[in-house]
């Protein structure tokens, strides 16, 4: 079937299944309780995770652990997101990773958050995270289970993606994450989700914009995720072009503020901060004992290491408070407003 054919077929199968055609404008974000206005999200943390699961893609059922567990473990994390205004949670944890939506409803509703969550398969890790119908099915047949989600709700639930997560390795992207970043073409023009990949260099940042280029998606709808992986000056060319530009991964430690706050430095004189997301990528992981018992442990950093510390960085640096609400705010509504006529 051509591109085009397979294009019409697919956006008409999402506007007949729609239980009713309101028209939304280009302004909205679909959170885990449904649209809200941009301008309803606030401070946000634009690429954070809750629970991750590396057991492996189909090795055992996940969620592994009670939700009572984790929301008993975890909840008070999320609570003290209050100090700092967060008003938003971008949670990026791909299906066969963890992703655990019952989880997020709960935790958005308790602690008061905004709460994002996604469709996409991660190909990063070497692959250990994608499940075997991903070699085989095509770009079209991924594309169709991603839609779904969007139309039906994820997993039996009314919940819906509000991006597109994808992952990819360091070298040219290769067949595989080809055809993952082609589906995830797919799914955005059907339903106008935004497309964040995990990727590890420039080189394959290029490769995503050019083939998404290919099948007409805008280097505005990609968000480079760990665009730190990239030089300060393969930042710049990359944000020119358009993408957004994605420095995850922020510690509270001297090293690391010095390296995000050069590069932050950077990006404004060349007058590219609107392009430049923030986050910590903090995560806490699924463990198990000997004796079968879960438990969660932190891993990477807080979730509070960019009010606590990069922020009076910044300042110091002559950034004003406007800029900072920029990165903060403005930007992460800008970057995953949704871009559709109909729901």
């Amino acid at each position: 079937m051509k591109f085009s054919a397979l294009l019409l077929l697919l956006v008409s199968g999402f506007v007949l299944s729609c239980s009713k055609d309101t028209s939304i404008d280009k302004d909205q974000i679909m959170t885990i309780n449904g649209l809200i206005h941009k301008t309803e999200m606030g401070i946000t943390l634009e690429h954070e995770h809750v629970v991750v699961d590396f057991t492996g893609a189909e090795t055992v059922t996940q969620p592994q652990y009670p939700l009572q567990l984790a929301l008993d473990s975890l909840l008070p994390y999320f609570r003290d997101l209050s100090k700092y205004q967060v008003n938003t949670l971008i949670e990026c944890t791909p299906q066969y990773i963890g992703r655990d939506v019952k989880l997020l409803k709960e935790l958005s509703r308790e602690a008061g958050l905004n709460i994002l969550t996604n469709t996409g398969y991660y190909a990063a890790a070497d692959k250990n995270f994608l499940p075997a119908h991903a070699y085989t099915e095509t770009a079209e047949q991924l594309a169709e289970r991603w839609i779904r989600e969007w139309n039906e709700g994820i997993e039996g639930t009314e919940i819906r993606p509000g991006f597109i997560k994808l992952g990819v390795g360091k070298n040219p992207l290769d067949d595989i994450e080809q055809k993952l970043i082609e589906a995830g073409a797919l799914t955005h023009l059907a339903t106008g989700l935004k497309i964040a990949i995990h990727t590890g260099s420039a080189v394959a940042a290029q490769g995503e914009i050019e083939i998404l280029a290919k099948h007409g998606v805008a280097p505005e709808a990609l968000i480079i995720v760990h665009a730190q992986n990239a030089s300060d000056d393969e930042q710049v060319r990359l944000a020119k072009q358009g993408a957004w530009v994605s420095l995850d991964g922020i510690f509270d430690s001297p090293k690391s503020i010095y390296r995000y706050s050069r590069s932050l430095v950077r990006l404004k004189g060349e007058d590219l901060l609107h392009r430049v997301l923030i986050s910590q990528d903090a995560y806490w992981q699924v463990m198990k004992k000997e004796d079968s018992v879960i438990y969660f442990e932190r891993m990477g950093s807080s979730y509070a290491a960019i009010f606590e510390v990069l922020l009076p960085a910044l300042l110091e640096k002559g950034f004003t408070q406007q800029e900072i609400d920029q990165l903060l705010i403005t930007n992460p509504a800008e970057a995953y407003k949704i871009e559709v006529l109909k729901f």
